[in-house]
């Protein structure tokens, strides 16, 4: 972004923070477990983030914003800077496959999410409710 250009006139990162986050870690070739012992949170708390399931508080939010090199309202909204990642780093197989192992267990944890769900459905519906 050039020096004279207004964050409000780019086109915002329409991922969620959870994406914007993991994208981040994954630019700095940071895991959960890594990351979670450099700021001091359990490793299921930065999982926890990267699946959108809750957020870090606002100090929090400033101490990740400057480990990963990339501002609050970039993580928060889309707008701003964001992780420098080459187009040949983007490509390449190793990452590719490491975003579709993530892609793999949010499905698998989806799907278990999905499964629970059911259940509580069918028994109020067995309950009567």
């Amino acid at each position: 972004m050039a020096d004279t250009e207004n964050i409000f006139e780019e086109l915002p990162d329409m991922d969620t923070f959870g994406g914007r986050f993991s994208r981040a870690l994954d630019a700095c070739d940071l895991d959960a477990r890594g990351f979670a012992r450099r700021i001091g949170v359990r490793t299921a708390t930065v999982r926890a983030w990267e699946t959108d399931r809750t957020m870090p508080n606002f100090h929090r939010l400033t101490k990740i914003a400057g480990l990963l090199g990339v501002s609050i309202a970039w993580l928060l909204h889309g707008v701003g800077q964001g992780p420098n990642v080459s187009g040949a780093e983007a490509e390449s197989p190793e990452h590719v496959g490491e975003q579709l192992a993530k892609l793999k267990l949010l499905h698998a944890e989806t799907g278990q999410l999905i499964s629970r769900l059911q259940g509580d459905l069918d028994r109020m519906a067995a309950a009567g409710r």
